[in-house]
């Protein structure tokens, strides 16, 4: 016979714990006071969270409002509400983004967890980030051309009908672009490829140049899809004249074939249905089409543990790891670029952490610096070893073998010679300083080998300026400590958060196009994830971080109570 306690669903428990977690007041500026009654943008808020815990779908989401009597409960909703169209989530979502709200629903529940002591600053939290897939097909550079001008004549043909009825009635256009062009086969030999790439080129020249023309109306210039293919054929094409003076398009070629060159990964478009998405590639094995997302979240120890209150017979166990920030950026920003917007983002919330855990990814000499004297916050990260002959040789004088004397800008080696020059400058838009020693005590000295290979025979040195080389220095010495290596291992934790927040939500495939609504999508997945592991919390019992879903939830209902 089943004993055990059982447990409330996790929506009523939020409901219980939390009240109203999201007020209509806080959407406010996405929603106008008059017109026809809408649905409260709180509920709707609230109810795109419980899409995230349950993984749904909008249709699916819009039956659980009507059917499911703990999110009915939750919601706040009478027994025989009829609910609403699905579309609605779309609209929601649309207006959300629009204003600028994408934040928003971690702000007020990361805001209600302050309140009730769940949260707060100091004590440590951790960082990562994963990849996200884009919601378009992959395209290479010939089906983007192609696509990109159906795209178009799609988009004008939508607005402007009969302009595109008297302006563009070209022969072949309506065979080439009826289908997408990813649908049908593309040419196999090379040639005709080429071919066929210099006709998407032609054409796309030929309906910008229509679109600009006097006669045409100027709001047909403000069409994205226009835009978009205007954005491609800069970024693919190049138009020349041969020598009868005829124009001759043909497409980019990379410099180093000869060519005039493409534009860096992080401004070539990839597709015309999402601006936003880049390539990207990490490693050898993994390149992908889309985004990158950032999570943060708080960490503790054993020595962080509590009283349940809970009814958990007076054990003690660890407060719930619950994610304070989410960044999302396309596939081609480095994390390090964004580690000072991570601060940045916890500073608003009000919870600076006192150590940060991150991967080397995350971290420079310059930030570990920055981070201590803007936020008062430790950067606790692996850095970077000395890249110099001499130390990845592991023989002869490397960097630590000198001694600097910041005071009077001089650095004596270890055979007590001391430096010609100090020449502070500029490497790779970073400060820098230059020291040099002289050719007359480099060349006679009986190390010279042990020191430097330089055909000019002296050694040479690139500094950081005085507190960033001296945290660089303590760094690295901290890092092959013990002691540092066992307290590094929290931040192995976060990859966790990362398995959790793909199984359950599947936050590597994002569900829309455009990087505000992809980042949307990650924040009340942040949000969906917090309440899972609240829950877990509340309930006092182990989080199992894997996916169970809303119906295996019912089967295991239904078996307690038949037993």
């Amino acid at each position: 016979m089943y004993r055990g306690k059982r447990q409330s669903p996790l929506p009523v428990r939020v409901r219980d714990e939390l009240g109203e977690l999201f007020a209509d007041a806080q959407f406010a500026g996405a929603f106008g006071a008059e017109g026809k009654p809408g649905w409260s943008p709180g509920r709707l808020a609230l109810i795109t969270v419980f899409q995230r815990v349950e993984n749904l779908t909008d249709r699916q989401a819009a039956e659980a409002v009507r059917a499911d009597l703990s999110w009915k409960y939750a919601l706040g909703l009478e027994l025989d509400d009829p609910g609403f169209d699905a579309s609605v989530l779309s609209e929601f979502r649309s207006r959300v983004v629009a204003h600028g709200l994408e934040e928003l629903a971690l702000d007020l529940l990361v805001s209600a967890l302050i309140d009730k002591g769940m949260l707060k600053a100091g004590g440590k939290q951790r960082t990562d980030s994963t990849h996200v897939i884009s919601a378009v097909r992959d395209l290479n550079r010939l089906e983007l051309a192609g696509e990109c001008v159906r795209a178009a004549l799609e988009a004008l043909s939508a607005a402007a009908p009969h302009w595109v009825q008297q302006v563009l009635d070209l022969p072949g256009w309506a065979e080439r672009y009826r289908a997408r062009i990813d649908s049908w086969r593309l040419p196999t030999f090379e040639t005709k490829r080429e071919e066929l790439a210099r006709a998407y080129g032609s054409d796309g020249y030929v309906l910008v140049a229509a679109v600009y023309a006097p006669f045409s109306p100027a709001w047909l210039r403000q069409l994205p899809a226009v835009d978009t293919l205007r954005v491609m054929l800069i970024q693919n094409y190049v138009r020349t004249t041969d020598k009868t003076g005829r124009e001759v398009v043909k497409r980019r070629r990379p410099l180093e074939d000869g060519g005039e060159g493409l534009p860096p990964g992080r401004w070539r478009l990839t597709s015309p249905y999402d601006t936003d998405a880049r390539w990207a590639a990490k490693g050898e094995d993994l390149f992908w089409n889309g985004y990158k997302v950032h999570i943060s979240e708080t960490c503790h120890t054993l020595a962080d543990t509590v009283e349940s209150e809970n009814g958990n017979q007076g054990k003690a166990i660890a407060p719930p790891n619950l994610i304070t920030n989410v960044a999302t950026t396309d596939a081609t920003v480095p994390d390090v670029a964004m580690t000072e917007k991570v601060h940045q983002g916890l500073q608003q919330r009000g919870l600076l952490p006192r150590e940060h855990y991150v991967d080397s990814g995350y971290a420079s000499a310059e930030l570990i610096v920055s981070a201590r004297e803007a936020y008062g916050l430790t950067l606790v990260t692996p850095v970077l070893l000395d890249q110099s002959p001499q130390a990845r040789a592991q023989s002869g004088y490397d960097r630590s073998s000198f001694t600097v004397d910041w005071a009077n800008q001089q650095v004596t080696c270890p055979q007590g010679q001391t430096s010609a020059s100090w020449s502070p400058c500029v490497q790779r838009g970073t400060d820098a300083i230059v020291v040099t020693f002289p050719t007359t005590s480099c060349r006679p000295c009986p190390v010279r080998t042990l020191c430097t290979t330089s055909t000019r025979e002296r050694r040479q040195l690139t500094l950081h300026p005085q507190p960033i080389q001296q945290a660089l220095e303590a760094a690295r010495a901290e890092q092959t400590s013990k002691q540092w290596q066992d307290k590094y291992k929290i931040r192995a934790g976060v990859e966790g958060t990362v398995r959790q927040a793909v199984a359950v939500t599947g936050l590597r495939r994002a569900r829309y196009r455009g990087i505000e609504k992809v980042h949307l999508e990650h924040v009340f997945s942040a949000v969906a994830l917090n309440l899972i592991r609240l829950d877990a919390w509340w309930n006092s019992h182990p989080l199992d971080r894997g996916r169970t879903s809303h119906l295996a939830r019912l089967e295991l209902a239904e078996l307690a109570l038949a037993a």
